[in-house]
């Protein structure tokens, strides 16, 4: 296994020794230096998720954290490649597979979400639902019957998606094989990764264009909005469960310390307090 430097702060070696809120100030500027590493799905940064228990733990600890956005799978090979000391992920399938391997560890559920589909919102005519999908809570049913109506009437229905590795889409591909539907053009639509860039989002997309989507909850309540509306949710299918997780290859001097506190009560309290989100 790599290792690091040690960081210029104070030992850190269990929770209960926590810096006071003055001495957390002087550390973290000490810790600047070498920061911990944090991969964080694309998701879970624009939601504020990520942002608010770095915060926190920063406020806690006086550990500096530098968040790196990335798709999930894209950030589970950099945190397998030792590039990042941890990640916050919300592809499960994939983690475990990496968990299994012993190429991650300590990963530990903090957080539960949801991905819903959106769209246009009301009961039909000009702006309003062509999917007839609003209230359901079976997505591959509401997948099924969106592709049956943009079949009967095309030109009227727009299923945006980005093929990006993201949790969000990862998510995406297993509602549409279980369904038993290969979505195509000319009504779905895959947007370039690029076009899923901060102020150019999936949820930004659609929302221009008036098609459907599926996204994340905690992105939906921080960037969505008019003239789309959520229609499907409430299904176990579309239920997010976020982990974090330390890399097997490199070992951060406060890594243990960042697991213990994300997943801790405290931590999971911040994440549930993030709206779109609640406790595992």
């Amino acid at each position: 296994m790599l290792t690091r430097r040690p960081l210029l702060i104070a030992p850190l070696a269990v929770l209960a020794s926590l810096p006071t809120a003055g001495s957390a100030v002087a550390q973290q500027r000490r810790s600047l230096a070498d920061p911990l590493r944090l991969g964080v799905d694309s998701a879970l940064s624009d939601s504020g998720l990520a942002r608010a228990l770095q915060q926190a733990f920063a406020r806690d600890t006086g550990v500096a954290v530098l968040l790196v956005r990335q798709p999930a799978l894209a950030m589970l090979e950099a945190l397998e490649r030792g590039e990042l000391d941890a990640g916050l992920c919300n592809a499960p399938d994939a983690e475990t597979r990496l968990d299994a391997q012993g190429l991650v560890h300590d990963r530990q559920p903090i957080a539960r979400g949801e991905f819903v589909i959106v769209g246009p919102g009301g009961g039909g005519g000009k702006g309003g639902n062509p999917a007839r999908i609003g209230g359901l809570h079976d997505a591959a049913q509401a997948l099924q019957r969106l592709r049956d109506a943009a079949l009967a009437a095309p030109g009227t229905i727009t299923f945006l998606s980005v093929n990006d590795g993201s949790g969000a889409h990862v998510a995406e591909q297993a509602l549409w094989r279980a369904a038993k539907v290969a979505p195509g053009a000319p009504w779905f639509v895959n947007l370039a990764p690029s076009a899923a860039a901060p102020g150019a989002t999936l949820i930004a997309q659609a929302r221009a264009r008036g098609a459907y989507a599926l996204v994340e909850r905690g992105d939906w309540v921080a960037h969505g909005g008019s003239p789309l509306a959520v229609l499907v949710d409430g299904d176990p299918a579309l239920v997010e469960a976020v982990h974090v997780m330390r890399s097997f290859r490199v070992a951060h001097p406060a890594g243990k310390l960042f697991v213990a506190w994300i997943a801790s009560a405290k931590g999971r309290r911040v994440a549930a307090g993030v709206r779109g989100y609640r406790a595992p």
